[in-house]
């Protein structure tokens, strides 16, 4: 954990959206971390919750991605509350909502309305299957998103079923990253021209979008369209995770030939004749070395033979391991406010 832990947060120093009006209206999953990620960056937050317990249940004093923000509660089925949405967004320059098609519509606090009474805003709509298609209606989760986009067949064993990234691949990845930089890139045409827009962000398109380099290795053949077949997804022995001796895990990078040669010399293995790396035929021979190496020694040997060189080696930690990694804690990598420890913000500025 950082040595300079958060308290309530302080004014001293500015974002550098410090002074962009910003109306949340409450969700789950990446519509509230795309608004954290405008909040961290110094916007000013205002979440529009409604009555009730959240969606998914949930103590919302731990919903780390409300930090940053304040809170507004309005009933958006009563009488009055869109009235009270609107005029809160009447002083905002970004709204962010993840409703299905047509529901903020029908709440009456869609684009036409809100663009309306504000014609710069950007309105920012986060959804898995998008606005407009067959699926725009339908429900829907991360895994059925990266499923349908392809990212989802590319990760796990070629002989196993397909591994699930947690949700970190389609909903924050493919779905707040994309949001976030719609909005802001939209906010500056605002800026510039004071004609708003709506920003269509739909997680299947982001995750989609970040197999983009794939796309390009396939067309020249350097790719196969199976997992664990290929040099980045576990297919290839000197890029994968290693099981060693006390059931702990280490992660081997060692893509390029000077960090190869430095890696499997601390492996102990520089004065054998191994096999060429470069053909395929030889992965499953020296995955088998590599895997009775690692067997030899505990994780923290591992570790320790590994810290501090270029053979790209790193022990697989965690949560609660990462928090304490001497790297990350110098960094200032996590934190700790109101007694949760948790990511800090990122990336970093030198000014703001």
């Amino acid at each position: 954990m950082s040595q300079y832990p958060t308290g309530p947060a302080g004014r001293d120093t500015a974002g550098p959206l410090d002074g962009v009006r910003v109306v949340e209206l409450a969700g789950i999953g990446p519509g509230p971390f795309a608004a954290m990620l405008l909040a961290d960056l110094g916007a000013d937050v205002v979440r529009v919750d409604r009555p009730g317990r959240p969606p998914l249940g949930g103590d919302p004093a731990h919903d780390v991605t409300n930090r940053n923000k304040r809170s507004v509660l309005v009933d958006l089925k009563s009488p009055e509350g869109p009235h009270t949405v609107r005029a809160l967004v009447a002083r905002a320059e970004i709204l962010v909502e993840g409703y299905r098609p047509g529901v903020a519509e029908r709440l009456g606090v869609g684009p036409e309305a809100c663009l309306a009474d504000n014609p710069a805003l950007v309105y920012g709509r986060m959804t898995g299957w998008g606005q407009r298609g067959p699926l725009a209606s339908r429900a829907g989760h991360d895994i059925g998103y990266i499923a349908t986009a392809g990212n989802l067949s590319m990760i796990g064993a070629p002989e196993g079923p397909p591994v699930l990234p947690v949700n970190l691949l389609g909903d924050y990845a493919g779905g707040s990253l994309y949001l976030t930089t719609g909005v802001l890139a939209a906010l500056l045409t605002a800026r510039a021209t004071g004609r708003g827009q709506v920003v269509d962000a739909a997680i299947v398109d982001g995750a989609a979008h970040l197999t983009t380099m794939f796309w390009g290795m396939l067309a020249e053949g350097t790719w196969q369209d199976a997992r664990g077949r290929n040099l980045l997804d576990g297919g290839c022995p000197h890029y994968g995770v290693y099981e060693t001796a006390d059931g702990g895990w280490m992660a081997v990078g060692a893509l390029e030939p000077q960090f190869y040669a430095e890696f499997v010399a601390l492996l102990g293995l520089a004065g054998e004749a191994l096999p060429d790396r470069a053909d395929p035929r030889n992965w499953p021979e020296l995955r088998a070395l590599f895997t009775a190496r690692f067997k030899t020694a505990d994780r923290a040997r591992w570790t320790a033979v590994f810290e501090g060189t270029d053979a790209c080696v790193a022990p697989v930690l965690s949560l609660h391991e990462a928090a304490g990694h001497r790297h990350l804690a110098a960094r200032g990598t996590y934190t700790e406010a109101y007694g949760i420890t948790q990511p800090a913000p990122a990336p970093r500025f030198s000014h703001t």
